[in-house]
């Protein structure tokens, strides 16, 4: 089975978590600006939280793009760690057609707090998720 792993990260936590992700399934991260769907694809989406959301850019992609019965795992990072930007992405992947197989959410840096995160037990997290998706 193909592996893509597609983010969008303004400060980095969401691309540690995607590089995380993307090394234990042997792939490259790539950011949502130059990525192309591959058919036939398991597809990781992942995106920081900002005002709730995810970022703009995924957004659009996932608007753009053909999910329909395309298996997806989400994983996302942000301040508070709640997850509401994997949530935002679910509804709109499965108003796509999309098969959310699984979400994985922490916290993030967010303005002069969290500075330690994702810290390594959020890595290992993201590396158990990719994981337990392909299994």
């Amino acid at each position: 089975m193909k592996f893509q792993v597609i983010y969008f990260s303004r400060k980095g936590s969401t691309k540690k978590i995607a590089d995380e992700i993307a090394s234990e399934l042997g792939v490259n991260a790539e950011a949502v600006n130059n990525a192309k769907l591959s058919k036939d694809s398991f597809i990781f989406l992942g995106s920081g939280c900002y005002g709730s959301k995810p970022g703009k850019n995924m957004k659009k992609f996932i608007e753009k793009k053909d999910f329909k019965s395309r298996n997806v795992a989400l994983f996302g990072t942000s301040g508070s760690g709640e997850g509401t930007e994997v949530d935002f992405m679910e509804d709109l992947l499965k108003n796509k057609g999309a098969l959310v197989k699984g979400k994985f959410f922490c916290k993030g840096r967010f303005w002069f707090s969290n500075k330690d995160r994702p810290n390594a037990d959020d890595l290992d997290g993201a590396k158990k998720f990719a994981k337990k998706m392909i299994n």
